[in-house]
């Protein structure tokens, strides 16, 4: 039973109002720890989890000790929390995901849905303490339905005056709201009564296209955001800024832009700082977006920022050159948004190879010295690692030449940045004898298929037959990202090995080949502005299972100390999505790990409906535990009352197809 709905306007009954009241006292004293928390040395907030990644850097590491490969076996559910959102009413139920990571903040958990409702939890029970729906338009089409967290802003101190401590979540509809983490009502000074309308000053293209998914990003007293934009439409889509908003007033602060715009470039104005290929691009191109989870060195005053890639995704005709800075790692400052550093990981891009992932700050070691660095797991399955300050590389980074032949009015870059560290996922071209199936009639389809596509490997451009893209535009590495282990020096992540088709369309014959039925799992889109659609979809059997053999899955932990693989495992299986092939080890996965000091990584993310812990050190798969959904979520872990807790949500993804749930589940011993 809800302690408070803030969206509610009724008054109470008078003996709900006094027991409230009540409440409102023991919610009182939770606030006032909230601000010690707050003001804690970083040894106490180890052990909580204030932002989405565990600390600004965004490491996902713990020092929750009391689960250990010695006990873990013992772990069991120790509440679930049941947030009601299953989709009733929406247009786009078919998109809808629960993929939030709670924050703990004193004693109580905060998160919200896809569909913009704000929860406060116990995080010791599980009950409910407050609740905020935002009231989306339920009826509109949105691109994607997700939301993978909140964020906390709050002075240390004392004080407890309304909304000193703010909870901040982004919405799918394009408003960032700021709400009082005691009671869940809008800070009625932030904004417009407690909200800043973000469809403002983007180019704004399509209602239900342009969205925010990821967690604001917190540094000082500035709110940092970035948005998803609805990929493919078109050249011309909505603007992919990164902003800054004042914490206390919602106020603008910055803005930043991957790409220069139309606006710095007056039509009839000579600018000697662009040539026609910048014009050119800066006039047209949309999106570049920052749609992932950014990371911050607070100390240092930086923000890093994945960016994602200009629009269309699949054809880069419009948009001559290298596009910089999309597909990149930035280095912002927090206070003015000037660019400090930058690397682009993909050129031109033409995959859909956003840079997906958090960037994640921590300190290596390196000739028995710290070093503070920058690591950056991307689709195309690299690992880049970065000096924090300057940007330059730890590992070397290599320019190696590319596949080129490309469609009529194309130019592929002739070369593409490789880490010097090993690939996560398999690069290769996939060959008519690669083909993997259940019988020898499936596998002579998948061979058949493959013949007929061209595939190069890494980078092989879209052609007008179809071309395979492996890595797969799911990745290698998505927003899932990684964790790091500072015992072992290891970065341990999800990723998937999914060749996917990808053909381009001439604009004359787009309409027909997509009313066909031809192609009845493909996805179209029809890159208005250009002279080509797309398709795409996964390279299956007929049977509708991937044509390369498994893991179609894996947990990857890269020894940085070494610069080797450490260990490299099978995740999930197919149980959950197939009964019958519970057997094949390895299955798709979206979601993250998390690692603790007591030498575990949990990690969700697989199609079957499991949270599982394994050995930091080894890789083995010590537990799993059930959920009453798809896992396809990032852990959280805190130790509360002498006992350590384990938090996931389990509400399925339903572009992977797992079971769809509401839960948020902790376990413990």
């Amino acid at each position: 039973m809800p302690i408070h709905d803030a969206a509610g306007s009724d008054a109470p009954p008078r003996a709900v109002r006094g027991r409230r009241a009540v409440q409102a006292i023991v919610r009182t004293a939770l606030v006032a720890l909230t601000c010690i928390v707050l003001a804690a040395p970083a040894a106490v907030r180890a052990q909580s989890w204030p932002t989405y990644g565990g600390d600004p850097g965004g490491s996902r590491y713990s020092a929750a000790s009391l689960l250990t490969p010695a006990n873990v076996a013992n772990l069991k559910v120790v509440w679930t929390f049941h947030t009601g959102e299953l989709g009733e009413g929406l247009a786009r139920r078919d998109k809808l995901t629960f993929e939030a990571t709670p924050i703990l903040v004193g004693r109580t958990l905060y998160f919200n849905t896809a569909t913009a409702i704000v929860f406060a939890v116990d995080a010791a029970t599980g009950h409910e303490l407050w609740r905020y729906d935002a009231h989306i338009d339920r009826a509109r089409r949105y691109s994607e339905m997700a939301a993978r967290g909140v964020a906390v802003w709050g002075p240390p101190g004392p004080d407890l005056e309304p909304c000193r401590t703010r909870i901040l979540a982004g919405t799918i509809d394009a408003r960032l709201l700021a709400l009082d983490a005691l009671t869940g009502r809008p800070c009625t000074d932030f904004g417009a009564q407690g909200a800043v309308d973000l469809s403002q000053g983007v180019r704004l293209r399509d209602r239900g296209e342009y969205l925010v998914t990821s967690p604001p990003t917190v540094v000082g007293d500035a709110v940092i955001v970035g948005s998803a934009i609805g990929d493919n439409r078109g050249t011309s889509l909505e603007l992919g800024v990164v902003r800054a908003f004042d914490a206390r007033s919602g106020a603008l602060r910055w803005s930043w832009d991957p790409i220069p715009r139309a606006a710095t470039i007056p039509e009839d104005a000579a600018n000697p700082a662009f040539g026609d290929v910048e014009r050119q691009v800066a006039r047209w191109t949309g999106a570049a977006n920052a749609w992932s989870i950014f990371s911050a060195a607070p100390a240092q005053g930086l923000v890093f920022v994945p960016t994602g890639s200009a629009s269309p995704d699949f054809y880069g005709g419009e948009r001559p050159g290298d596009n910089q800075w999309a597909n990149s790692v930035v280095a912002l400052d927090a206070a003015t948004g000037q660019l400090v550093w930058g690397r682009q990981l993909v050129h031109h891009d033409l995959w859909d190879y956003d840079v997906a992932s958090q960037p994640v700050v921590v300190e290596l070691v390196r000739g028995g010295a710290p070093a503070p660095a920058v690591l950056q797991v991307t689709k195309t399955g690299e690992l880049f690692v970065f000096d924090r300050d300057t940007g330059k590389p730890l590992f070397p980074i290599q320019e190696r030449p590319a596949p080129q032949r490309t469609v009529e009015g194309e130019q592929a870059s002739p070369t593409q940045p490789r880490s010097t560290l090993p690939a996560l996922v398999p690069q290769e071209p996939v060959r008519p004898e690669d083909a993997w199936g259940l019988t020898f009639w499936d596998r002579g389809q998948c061979a058949a298929k493959i013949r007929a596509l061209r595939s190069d490997g890494i980078f092989t451009p879209p052609t007008l037959a179809g071309s395979i893209e492996r890595p797969g535009y799911v990745g290698g590495a998505n927003w899932g990202g990684l964790a790091f282990d500072p015992r072992h020096q290891y970065a341990i992540a999800v990723v998937n090995d999914l060749p996917m088709v990808v053909a381009l369309i001439p604009r004359a014959e787009y309409d027909a080949e997509r009313q066909s039925g031809d192609y009845p799992h493909s996805e179209f889109a029809p890159m208005r502005g250009t002279p080509y659609g797309m398709r795409r979809e996964l390279l299956r059997s007929p049977l509708g299972l991937p044509c390369v053999a498994p893991p179609w899955g894996r947990l990857v932990a890269v020894d940085l100390a070494q610069g080797r693989i450490a260990w490299r495992v099978p995740l999930g299986t197919m149980r959950d999505l197939a009964f019958p092939l519970g057997f094949i080890q390895g299955s798709p996965s979206m979601g993250g790990p998390i690692v603790t000091a007591g030498g575990l990584v949990f990690v969700g993310s697989a199609a079957d409906d499991y949270l599982r812990a394994f050995d930091t050190a080894t890789g083995t798969e010590l537990w799993k535990g059930r959920l009453p959904g798809g896992g396809q979520a990032t852990p959280m872990s805190y130790e509360l009352d002498g006992r350590q807790f384990v938090v996931i949500a389990a509400g399925g993804h339903a572009g992977l197809g797992t079971t769809s749930a509401d839960a948020l589940v902790a376990f413990g011993l």
